[in-house]
């Protein structure tokens, strides 16, 4: 039998998520009443522009992954990255998170991150080429 590979469309890749979602589950019974939940603010200026945004997701056993945070480069240096990020941990917190984990390049936060009591659990050289990624964790 032949087997193409095809583009997935979003019914498909819906049923791929699911299909390892039940296998996890099978595996480690989430803990979460609800097992994925956006937790995702941002900052508008006075002019309703927003001027910052953090998107992350609490998943399935009280873990928190920060996907994006972000500051306009106009509005740095005014502990709104801070302000973000320390309302999602609050936030996962309060609803019975334990940890949070990210990656970040070379070019981007980890300093921050570092500031705010995340470590670094793992590096990825070279990537891209000539920098790093890094991989970081915070027990709340």
């Amino acid at each position: 039998m032949s087997w193409d590979i095809a583009i997935s469309s979003e019914k498909e890749t819906q049923f791929v998520d699911d299909k390892i979602v039940a296998f996890n589950r099978s595996h480690v019974p989430f803990t979460q009443d609800n097992d994925f939940v956006s937790l995702n603010f941002h900052i508008k200026d006075d002019k309703g522009v927003v001027i910052a945004g953090i998107n992350s997701l609490m998943y399935c056993w009280g873990m928190v992954y920060i996907d994006v945070l972000v500051v306009d480069e106009n509005h740095r240096g005014q502990q709104l990255g801070s302000r973000l990020l320390n309302k999602v941990e609050s936030e996962a917190k309060a609803m019975g998170a334990n940890l949070s984990h990210l990656d970040t390049f070379d070019w981007q936060a980890k300093d921050f991150y570092l500031k705010h009591g995340y470590e670094i659990f793992g590096v990825l050289e070279n990537c891209p080429p000539g920098h790093a990624r890094y991989y970081m964790k915070k027990v709340l």
